[in-house]
């Protein structure tokens, strides 16, 4: 029997094993019987060898994410002291893995209430964090110092993404709760991290730039055209990149498109004559799909993969293409248009999501400080309206 292979264990060192073809297990020098078992997912979970009754077991504590190497050092010398009880073995029967709740209780319960799109985003994120973090800890084991370790972890790379798996994490330990497992929620008291409000959208001139780079761009073919159209319509109808990308022409009807599977719901957007005019130009298949894929008609376009080079031609190379989106709105806004009306053209759910996409150039917000200014200023020398 080949000799184990033993290291002295640290945080550090843990992070650094690098997954193989097959689970192996590295043993502590330290405390005999605590290993680190290595999955080739990239799953790390500490174990402990015990003997009961002259029989010996190899017992999991619980992912690394989930504790710090000292705290196992403590458990696993408690156990082989007897100090633990595993029992009540009902209890830890009656209590899942974190893997088994989220495929078995949680996934029946929740996940076919998520659009197609949202649930393969939820699926990605349960595969590459939560259940190599969590997935071999039983619920009830699972702790805030474990959340806080992984959110850190999973922070410094990408804040955004973590926030987002923070709030699936927290939803699914809810659950938990409901359904009797756990008592407190241990994402409680996380804080997210603070996202800095993107608040860019295009200037005059760069809005006639980049007509300029999509009426070039049409002239090269039709694949090109039909990509600037794309992008023409997200900057006239403020829709999302996906309902003009999937669109198809039995949503269209008269100055209306009638979206049955937006992003909130099924919803109308009101089309303007150039809108309008874009869509009229579309030649006409056998397909459902108003811009259907140049490969395959019977499905839409995947992507608007122009949209790096066009925003380069017209010199706006931080511009992405939701904040065309916002583009939309900030426009309609320095209109006058009302912000619920606005709540209404991009299709949400409350004013306060709109008021976020909203912005307003220098020009608009001096304008509205002279305006109140002055009304101010009628009202101190007594004047009416």
């Amino acid at each position: 029997m080949a000799a184990r292979k033993r290291i002295r264990l640290t945080d550090a060192g843990i992070a650094r094993l690098r997954p193989g073809t097959r689970e192996f297990t590295v043993w502590d020098s330290r405390v005999p019987g605590l290993g680190v078992r290595v999955r080739p997912n990239g799953g790390r979970s500490y174990v402990v060898i015990r003997t009961v009754e002259g029989r010996t077991r190899r017992v999991s504590l619980g992912s690394v994410a989930s504790m710090g190497v000292d705290e196992a050092r403590h458990e696993c010398l408690l156990r082989n002291a007897g100090a633990v009880d595993t029992a009540p073995k009902e209890a830890a029967r009656e209590t899942p893995l974190f893997c088994d709740f989220v495929a078995g209780k949680w996934h029946s319960a929740h996940m076919d209430r998520f659009k197609p799109s949202t649930r393969k985003g939820r699926r990605s994120m349960l595969k590459t964090q939560l259940l190599p973090a969590f997935g071999t800890t039983r619920l009830d084991r699972i702790t805030r110092a474990g959340v806080e370790r992984w959110f850190e972890g999973y922070s410094r790379t990408a804040p955004g993404g973590a926030n987002s798996a923070l709030d699936l994490l927290r939803q699914i330990l809810n659950f938990g709760i409901a359904c009797g497992h756990l008592e407190t929620n241990p994402t409680r008291g996380v804080t997210k991290n603070r996202r800095t409000p993107m608040t860019r959208f295009l200037s005059r001139e760069e809005i006639r730039r980049l007509h300029d780079a999509l009426d070039g761009v049409s002239r090269r073919g039709s694949s090109q055209r039909q990509q600037a159209d794309m992008i023409r319509l997200l900057m006239l109808t403020g829709c999302r990149k996906g309902e003009i990308v999937n669109l198809r022409w039995s949503e269209v009807t008269g100055d209306t498109l009638a979206l049955c599977d937006s992003k909130t719901g099924p919803r109308r957007v009101h089309l303007n004559p150039q809108a309008r005019a874009v869509l009229e130009r579309q030649p006409r298949g056998t397909g459902p799909w108003v811009f259907p894929s140049s490969r395959r008609p019977d499905r839409p376009s995947s992507s608007i993969h122009l949209w790096p080079a066009i925003r380069q031609e017209a010199e706006i190379g931080d511009v992405r293409l939701h904040d065309l989106r916002h583009n939309f709105a900030s426009y309609a806004a320095m209109q006058g248009v009302p912000v619920p009306v606005v709540s209404r053209l991009l299709g949400h759910s409350s004013t306060k999501m709109t008021l976020r996409y909203v912005h307003l150039d220098d020009r608009n917000v001096r304008e509205a400080a002279e305006r109140v200014g002055e009304a101010m200023a009628r009202l101190m020398a007594g004047e009416s309206d």
